[in-house]
């Protein structure tokens, strides 16, 4: 499996537990970290680590290594290291605050649109 399908099975997880305003971008040019972070957001705690469980769980189904998942206990900003992917869940005022696709502009964005059910 290659890094974009890693990122099909991501957005795809995180999409069926309803996951607001997911974006991907392809950082493997500006960044020695992975080639893809997802970023996305939820209303609630309860649903940031809903997101970040099924993401978690997907994955290890899909036979992607999980390296470390950082924050579950606050779970404002939970941080998944899938190794080629890097997967933030935000809370909504999280997400603004941090402004990650601002920070990581440089990279663009992967279109993700035909693996996110209306």
């Amino acid at each position: 499996m290659n890094s974009k399908d890693e990122l099909k099975v991501i957005v795809e997880a995180a999409d069926s537990k309803r996951a607001h305003k997911i974006v991907a971008l392809d950082v493997h040019e500006v960044s020695l970290m992975a080639d893809y972070f997802v970023i996305m957001d939820a209303a609630s705690t309860r649903q940031v680590k809903s997101i970040a469980d099924e993401v978690v769980d997907q994955a290890e189904e899909a036979g992607i290594t999980v390296n470390e998942v950082e924050g579950k206990n606050s779970a404002k900003w939970i941080l998944l290291d899938l190794g080629n992917v890097i997967v933030h869940v935000f809370q909504e005022d999280e997400r603004e605050y941090y402004n990650l696709e601002k920070l990581w502009s440089d990279a663009p964005a992967v279109d993700i649109q035909d693996w996110i059910k209306d």
